[in-house]
């Protein structure tokens, strides 16, 4: 093994130590940071180590955690609790839509809706049948854009009653009435729909809902103007893309073929903390509105989920999670996940209609 191979695996080892440790880092942070390396030609530890930080991006409250592991990795410090057995667990990773590998091949084994959350891995693709719902989500594409949240943008209109004067305009018609002002002209902010980010739980638990959701995401997606749409499980893969295609058998057997966990194990907590820790997939929800499509049965830590969930609270407009667990009229959220992330949603409902004629303009 040449020099600079023993150096790059070394760095790659603290990544994944920070996995282990718990922190949700994906590969292409792990390539951000050895690129930084490269270019800013680092000529001491701190450098490296503030390197890593940008790169990595730890969450605030861990800086410490992150710090000491750090010191560990390359200082050769003792981190309590650190010499324990590693996790059998593999980290969760990101995937883009845009980076479609082989496809993979069509698993014959049946698996039926699991009752409880697990953190196994089952790598498999799925076929989905044609829908019978097409008319109501017709209705429901129609019916949307009326119903979408708004914001006010950058660009400008004229209207009757505004906040501010039109003066482009205004000078305008005194270039046609000799210099005279003769009509006061007022504009406003055009408003613009608010972008949405829907998360969908593919985890075996939800396997009997993935197809509805999916149609439901493509029908948001082909209506609204700004839509992106990531599944989860014990993966997070974005699915934007295909979910464009006009056809929605078309668009859900392309999906179908990136997305390696179907029906698997659930771990909602690392797939938001790996969300969040890919920069440009957590400025998706700066101002916009995040839906999340889960039962919420977290397998893991809840305080990791619900950490995750009051990040997204304090950049995103609003958090809506739809569970199926709702339907019961009498319904309390009782799993250990939802539990948690409840004082950080903005609303727990169980309907798509309801969901968006309650939507503050």
């Amino acid at each position: 093994m040449s020099d600079t191979t023993a150096t790059i695996a070394h760095f790659l080892g603290f990544t994944a130590l920070l996995r282990r440790s718990g922190f949700a880092v994906a590969p292409e942070q792990s390539m951000a940071w050895l690129t930084a390396i490269e270019l800013l030609g680092p000529g001491e530890i701190g450098d490296i180590r503030r390197a890593a930080r940008a790169t990595l991006a730890p969450p605030p409250e861990r800086f410490a955690d992150f710090d000491a592991l750090f010191d560990a990795h390359f200082l050769g410090s003792i981190v309590p609790g650190l010499e324990g057995e590693p996790s059998d667990e593999e980290p969760l990773r990101a995937a883009e839509d845009g980076a479609i590998g082989p496809e993979p091949e069509f698993g014959d084994e049946t698996h039926e809706s699991g009752a409880e959350a697990a953190s196994a891995e089952r790598l498999l693709a799925r076929r989905f049948s044609a829908g019978e719902d097409t008319h109501t989500l017709r209705r429901f594409a129609r019916a949307l854009p009326s119903r979408m949240p708004r914001r006010r943008g950058y660009r400008w209109r004229s209207a009757r009653a505004g906040t501010g004067a039109d003066a482009r305009r205004m000078f305008r018609d005194a270039m046609r009435h000799a210099g005279e002002f003769v009509r006061l002209r007022r504009r406003r902010r055009r408003l613009r729909q608010r972008r949405i980010v829907v998360l969908i739980d593919v985890s075996g638990s939800m396997k009997e809902r993935t197809q509805a959701h999916l149609a439901f995401a493509h029908a948001l997606v082909r209506a609204a103007d700004s839509v992106e749409v990531f599944t989860m499980g014990t993966r997070l893969t974005r699915i934007t893309r295909p979910l464009r295609l006009k056809s929605r058998e078309q668009a859900l057997a392309t999906a179908s073929l990136l997305v390696a966990d179907w029906d698997g194990g659930t771990r909602i907590g690392d797939a938001l903390n790996a969300f969040l820790a890919v920069p440009r997939f957590s400025a998706l929800v700066h101002g916009a509105v995040l839906l999340v499509l889960s039962d919420g049965l977290e397998r893991g830590d809840p305080t990791a989920m619900a950490d995750a969930v009051a990040r997204f609270s304090r950049i995103a407009w609003r958090i809506v999670w739809l569970t199926p667990l709702a339907a019961d009229p009498g319904f309390e959220p009782r799993t250990a996940g939802l539990v948690a992330a409840r004082p950080y949603l903005d609303e727990l409902s169980k309907k798509f209609a309801l969901m968006f004629s309650t939507w503050p303009k």
